[in-house]
């Protein structure tokens, strides 16, 4: 059990740092995967025949999927620590993309779906969680730069997808992500940060919180994170079938989302430290609801993409200054209430968007886009909330 044992190296104030790079690369790799998936969907769903609605029912199976598999992985990090469940899980997830391009049936199509959204989920429990305890080890924050490599994942994989996929097949552009994802986790296989295991936290987070408070937590990061999923996951079949653009032009929606949202969470820290976090979070959400309505009202794809760009941006920074400020309620210690507004958080990136096809097969997915604006109107009259990251503990 000395590989579980947390790393005795005495903590550094070095802004790089190897156990920093191991993580980065898990939420790098995390995201290729996903932003890879991004501009197969058009192509999974013609394969297995799948209407809106039906392609709805197998995204909720994906959301499935990680709500089974992530509440698992937390009870395995608090066993064997966050490194032990990290690698497990990044090393599962590297074949899950051959899976889904395999899948001829709809049977066959769910169970791989199932098993990636999975594998998914388990891996970003458990990579947020080995990014908390390398947080701690360098007593720095480097939860947002974390998301930045995630962001910056997702708009290699989904920018380079649709080009591959018309230029190489479906089939051969797996392949290649399988291959680069793996090399990824090989890379930072050595690098992570091994952590002790913590059982302690498994009793206490049973217990709900009396306090409003991480609870409007919770509800500020689903309607944050809610138009996320909904660009994962429905982007690039708008811009296919609603504005008629190619695969390689698709693409590109998540992609443009992605490095904007790159680019402005690797600048968050510092954004955050200079203007604080309740104007950070404000201006924020008044970007992300420009850019959605911008992406429902487009007349064109190269429009929608400049829409795309704008609510990445809007969004880069709304949920780590949630998720700070839930790790940093009074009365609460940070695993407790972080449980409360993740759990809450992810259910809308995972779940929501499986609905969103059961409209959208009535109302078109533009006014969809349009109509998430709200949930983000709704986070910037719940700011106020957002003072609570400005007072981050370094217990």
């Amino acid at each position: 059990m000395d590989m579980l044992q947390e790393n005795p190296v005495t903590p550094t104030t070095q802004m790089i740092t190897r156990e920093r790079g191991g993580v980065a690369l898990l939420f790098l790799m995390n995201g290729f995967l996903v932003g890879a998936w991004a501009p197969k969907i058009p192509e999974f769903a013609s394969r297995l025949g799948l209407s809106e609605s039906s392609l709805g029912i197998m995204i909720l199976v994906f959301g499935l999927g990680s709500l089974v598999m992530m509440p698992i992985a937390g009870a395995q990090i608090a066993r064997y620590g966050s490194s032990a469940v990290s690698k497990t899980a990044a090393l599962l997830a590297v074949p899950t993309l051959l899976f889904l391009t395999w899948a001829g049936s709809i049977w066959s199509g769910a169970v791989a779906i199932f098993f990636f959204g999975g594998l998914i989920g388990a891996m970003d429990v458990a990579m947020n969680a080995n990014a908390v305890a390398v947080e701690r080890h360098m007593r720095r924050a480097i939860m947002s730069s974390c998301h930045a490599f995630w962001s910056l994942g997702g708009l290699i994989g989904a920018a380079s997808g649709g080009f591959l996929i018309e230029r190489m097949g479906v089939t051969s552009h797996a392949v290649l992500v399988t291959v680069v994802a793996a090399i990824m986790v090989a890379l930072a296989w050595s690098m992570i940060l091994r952590d002790a295991p913590h059982p302690e936290e498994v009793q206490e987070r049973l217990r709900l919180p009396r306090s409003p408070l991480p609870w409007l937590l919770g509800l500020m990061a689903l309607f944050c994170m809610i138009p996320e999923g909904a660009v994962i996951d429905w982007s690039a079949l708008y811009l296919r079938q609603e504005l008629g653009s190619s695969v390689t032009a698709s693409g590109f929606a998540f992609a443009a989302f992605s490095l904007t949202m790159a680019i402005m969470r690797f600048a968050g820290d510092l954004v955050r430290d200079r203007f604080g976090a309740v104007l950070t979070l404000r201006v924020c959400a008044v970007i992300s609801i420009t850019g959605l309505i911008t992406a429902g009202l487009a007349p064109s794809h190269t429009v929608a993409i400049l829409g795309f760009a704008l609510a990445g941006l809007g969004i880069s920074n709304l949920v780590p200054i949630v998720f700070s400020a839930a790790g940093n309620l009074p009365g609460l210690r940070a695993g407790v209430g972080l449980s409360v507004v993740t759990t809450m958080g992810y259910s809308g990136i995972l779940l929501a968007p499986s609905a969103i096809g059961f409209i959208a097969e009535y109302s078109g997915l533009a006014l969809i886009f349009v109509a998430l604006s709200v949930l983000h109107l709704v986070v910037l009259l719940l700011s106020p909330l957002a003072r609570h990251a400005d007072g981050v503990r370094h217990d």
